[in-house]
């Protein structure tokens, strides 16, 4: 049997996750995270990584497999996602090392730094960023996107980046990486996202803007760039008849699964398989081609 047969495919059934950001907890099928076949190597031995996003989504498989490969691992949620966040740091503890989940909003600076004074509090330094927490509400035309809705999308999608990476850099090593989360629409665009889409291309300026700057500091700045994700960001806020076909449009015929994305940020986050990396944006696909 293939290796992926395993993995669900359109059509969905109706999701009842509530508002968006959604929950986890609620989707069905459940979103794959913990990622069975993978093993582990040692290449985060002793790291202490910081997650924003990370209690759902590809957050949390991130979150396992970093802890996987023995790294300590902070996370942030909001308040309506402390059930999802709790999840992730039973499966961080479950590998064997030490969670913390801080609730905060990306969106405030002072947020920001308090979430890095407490995870260096707990853990010392930072090793590793993965800035990961995102905002998206489909509109069907650029009409429909008023000032508070683009004002959120860009403080949580850009704003909340700049934000971490302003607030970590003094605590982060030479050795250290910063990953950051994008997509295939920030290098497609996307008529139904046109705020969404643009903060991901404004995140893989970032990235290799960053990159940069930093190369001489040697910590190395890259960013992941998924097509569509099994994961409650999208169901939350689109149409029913949208997530029922959800993914069908990827040659592969289905989106991702969390635990088919997290293994990428492994990669990058490791100076033993990316140490000559930086500034990259990589796109998954699912047999996509065309990207950029």
């Amino acid at each position: 049997m293939s290796q992926t047969a395993k993995y669900p495919r359109p059509p969905f059934p109706e999701q009842d996750t509530g508002d968006p950001p959604g929950l986890e907890r609620d989707m069905s099928p459940r979103p794959l995270y913990e990622a069975e076949a993978y093993r582990a190597a040692g290449k985060l031995e002793g790291l202490t990584a910081l997650i924003t996003g990370g209690d759902s989504g590809i957050g949390r498989s991130v979150a396992t497999l970093f802890a996987r490969e023995g790294a300590n691992v902070a996370i942030t949620y909001l308040p309506a996602e402390q059930s999802d966040a709790l999840e992730t740091m039973r499966a961080v503890e479950t590998e064997g090392r030490s969670a913390l989940a801080i609730e905060a909003d990306v969106r405030d600076f002072k947020a920001c730094q308090a979430i890095v004074e407490q995870t260096v509090a707990r853990f010392g330094q930072i090793d590793i960023l993965v800035n990961n927490a995102a905002y998206q509400q489909h509109q069907d035309g650029i009409e429909d996107i008023d000032l508070e809705q683009w004002d959120r999308t860009f403080r949580t999608n850009i704003y909340g980046y700049f934000f971490m990476v302003k607030a970590a850099l003094a605590h982060m090593p030479k050795g250290s990486a910063i990953i950051n989360t994008g997509s295939i629409t920030g290098l497609d665009g996307s008529g139904g996202i046109i705020d969404y889409a643009s903060t991901k291309g404004a995140i893989h300026a970032f990235t290799k803007s960053l990159a940069q700057n930093l190369v001489d500091r040697g910590i190395r700045v890259n960013c992941v760039a998924p097509g569509p994700v099994w994961t409650p960001l999208n169901p939350a806020e689109r149409p029913p008849d949208d997530v029922r076909q959800f993914g069908k449009g990827t040659p592969m015929g289905r989106p991702a699964q969390p635990e088919e994305i997290a293994p990428a940020y492994v990669f990058f986050a490791s100076n033993a398989d990316s140490s000559y990396v930086t500034g990259e944006v990589l796109t998954l696909l699912g047999g996509g081609t065309t990207a950029g």
